[in-house]
């Protein structure tokens, strides 16, 4: 309603263009009555040039009338449509990462573009086709009972049949729609997970598996479709056959009246004209019904996602501060602290009871088997998943209560699968709105220092159009390891108060991870820092190394302190020696 709302005043004009179009076309029966009856008088040139033109004129008027109710009705819903997608991305873009693991993107692009596409049918030719029936209907029944009330009853002897028909057909068709849509989506969702798993199709030779999955779903969808048509078969000729039952009944209940001289010829070729006239309804309604149920299926799909609110909120949202924080992420100092922190993935226990302090400019380290929670934990600090209430803080500040535009302007996030756009180079490193508002001198600054550091600058420079070439989707023209120091180098670009590094560089080989290290160094000092890794050398110059088992800490303390005491780190430490000797022998 809102978006219909916005556009009411045009909306108003295009039915009132509906209105004198659809008059408009009501006149030239009467013209024609008027002009079979004079003509049967006594046909001259001039009568004939008269109603000729006469009936010229209600055309090209009608027909002006006809062109703006299209512009305006059906302009004003692709408007509605824009409105629509808009508002139906920007709600998707603040759902979480549970939605998303909850949901296929495939299903969620389907809504976005198909269902849509239908709920813009139902707004726009659906209103507009449904005022002209309407009209067309009322007027031509006035018109017909002018000329005869006992002609008119007889015409309307098949029209209960036509709305029985409506009414069976409509529902029916309404049910056949969702389940076509459902299955629109379900293809949607195979196509994308093919083509963005293309690498791991081809690696095991699943090309032919794919082809099948596919093949399947679309015969599916043709199944559901060819049910759709063999409905809409059975409901457009029924209404044809009650039509011409009226039509066969008014030319011989006519006949007779004509011939006992009760309607004149030419009322009869009016009346006639009028029942051809509302055949056009009786066939546009169905056809509406049908866009209508398509529509409202449609939308009843989008709603399904529009009326679910985000499990994380932003309290910054309404424009309120309750932490009490500037716009400016330099409002934010650093200062990390975990109380009691326990977490759970649909009831199954990840995170048991973790406490830690981490100081301004500290370096922590998170070490830990496969499944122990470095993840979790840290994907808590940035509020991708939500931490229980007084359980996380920053800066002495419960993390729910900062304004998503500071909170996570002040973080440098490198998840363990980078991601990079379908863009140049540049522009991925460049990808925060800190870094991409820079005027393009310092943008491009900001950019080379940042690849400096994460040792991008080395490929950058065998790349035949340097920061502008192009990575492809998901950067598949790059290496791993490039691509963990093209997300490096762009989290390094925002300047954030905090750096947080997951397993950031595992599919780095050993000598190009010690030469960023050595740099990360002098730019880790600055900034509160979070490392995430399986491998003792990137962790061992750490402040304070924390080793997670079970979701628990189970030790903390330096290289140095863990590597004496002989427990878990130490144990770590040891394999990782031998498996390098190994390495080596």
């Amino acid at each position: 309603w809102p978006s219909l709302a916005r556009y009411r005043r045009a909306f108003a004009i295009g039915i009132l263009c509906v209105a004198a179009a659809t008059g408009i076309q009501q006149l030239s029966p009467w013209v024609l009555k008027h002009a079979v009856d004079d003509l049967a008088a006594g046909v001259t040139r001039g009568k004939l040039a008269y109603y000729a033109l006469l009936l010229l004129g209600l055309a090209i008027v009608g027909g002006l009338f006809r062109y703006l109710m299209r512009r305006i009705v059906i302009g004003i819903s692709r408007d509605i449509e824009y409105d629509l997608r808009n508002d139906f991305f920007r709600h998707l873009e603040r759902f979480p990462l549970s939605f998303y693991q909850a949901n296929r993107t495939g299903d969620l692009m389907s809504r976005a573009t198909n269902d849509l596409n239908a709920v813009r049918m139902m707004i726009g030719p659906s209103v507009m086709y449904s005022a002209s029936t309407i009209l067309t209907f009322v007027i031509a029944i006035s018109m017909m009972l002018t000329i005869d009330p006992w002609l008119t009853l007889v015409a309307l002897v098949p029209l209960p049949f036509v709305s029985i028909s409506v009414k069976v057909f409509g529902s029916a068709i309404h049910r056949r729609f969702e389940t076509i849509q459902a299955q629109l989506s379900d293809i949607s969702a195979v196509v994308q997970e093919a083509l963005s798993g293309v690498r791991v199709v081809r690696a095991y030779g699943q090309e032919a598996a794919e082809l099948e999955r596919f093949r399947r779903a679309n015969e599916e969808y043709v199944r559901r479709n060819r049910g759709l048509i063999r409905l809409q078969g059975l409901f457009y000729p029924s209404m044809t056959f009650f039509l011409g039952i009226g039509a066969l009944l008014v030319l011989w209940q006519g006949s007779r009246e004509v011939i006992q001289g009760r309607i004149t010829i030419g009322g009869l070729v009016a009346f006639n004209a009028y029942l051809v006239m509302l055949a056009w309804p009786m066939i546009a309604f169905g056809w509406v019904t049908n866009m209508i149920q398509r529509g409202l299926a449609s939308w009843k799909r989008m709603l399904q996602v529009m009326d679910q609110q985000p499990s994380i909120a932003d309290p910054g949202s309404d424009g309120a501060d309750p932490g009490g924080y500037s716009r400016r992420t330099a409002a934010i100092a650093g200062r990390i602290e975990f109380r009691n922190v326990t977490f759970a993935y649909d009831g199954r226990r990840v995170l048991d009871g973790i406490s830690a302090v981490i100081e301004p400019g500290q370096t922590v380290a998170l070490v830990g088997a496969t499944g122990s929670g470095k993840s979790t934990l840290i994907s808590l600090l940035p509020r991708l998943h939500d931490p229980e209430p007084g359980t996380v803080f920053i800066d002495g500040t419960d993390v729910r209560e900062i304004p998503f535009a500071v909170l996570r302007g002040a973080i440098g996030f490198v998840p363990q699968e980078p991601f990079l756009f379908s863009d140049t180079l540049g522009d991925n490193v460049a990808f925060s709105p800190a870094v991409a508002s820079l005027p393009p001198e310092d943008r491009e600054r900001a950019v080379q220092e940042a690849a400096a550091v994460s040792r991008l600058d080395k490929d950058v420079a065998d790349f035949p159009q340097a920061y502008a070439t192009a990575v492809g989707e998901r950067g598949i023209t790059l290496s791993g390891g490039q691509k963990q120091r093209t997300a490096l180098a762009r989290a390094i670009a925002l300047d954030p108060r905090i750096l947080i590094l997951d397993d950031a560089l595992s599919a780095v080989d050993t000598y190009t991870e010690e030469e960023i290290l050595s740099r990360l160094r002098g730019v880790m000092k600055k900034r509160t820092s979070i490392i995430v890794s399986h491998r003792i050398s990137t962790v061992r110059e750490a402040d304070q190394i924390l080793v997670l088992e079970a979701g628990r800490i189970a030790e903390r303390g330096t290289h140095d302190s863990l590597v004496s005491a002989g427990g878990l780190y130490a144990e770590l430490y040891r394999q990782q020696l031998l498996e390098e000797e190994l390495a080596r022998g």
